[in-house]
């Protein structure tokens, strides 16, 4: 197999998460889109490992890293949504505006 092919899967799958998270306003969604992105990553760290016949395989242990990190960054994502739609009944990002910095003027009382 060439090595295009699966590069040009990649981009595609980056291209798809970066289109989730760009437009997606579900919490859940955003996550999975980033999830594209990384699997995108690991698809190329592969292809190149394969393709240069590194003898140390750094390709993959670093794809191996990577995955454990998603499933962390998963894993206290959900954690995060769990309790904001605990808190608020919602996991719409668009109403979670309040979780930003509130307009405070110098003399406004807080």
């Amino acid at each position: 197999m060439h090595v295009v092919y699966p590069l040009v899967v990649s981009a595609l799958l980056f291209s798809i998460g970066v289109y989730g998270v760009l437009a997606r306003r579900n919490t859940i969604l955003v996550l999975m889109s980033v999830e594209l992105m990384l699997n995108a990553v690991n698809l190329n760290l592969v292809v190149f490992d394969v393709w240069l016949r590194d003898r140390l395989h750094s390709g993959q242990v670093l794809t191996l890293f990577v995955i454990v990190i998603a499933a962390a960054e998963v894993g206290l994502g959900l954690a995060i949504i769990l309790g904001l739609y605990r808190n608020r009944q919602t996991i719409d990002l668009d109403r979670l505006r309040s979780l930003s910095e509130a307009d405070t003027r110098p003399g406004d009382a807080p």
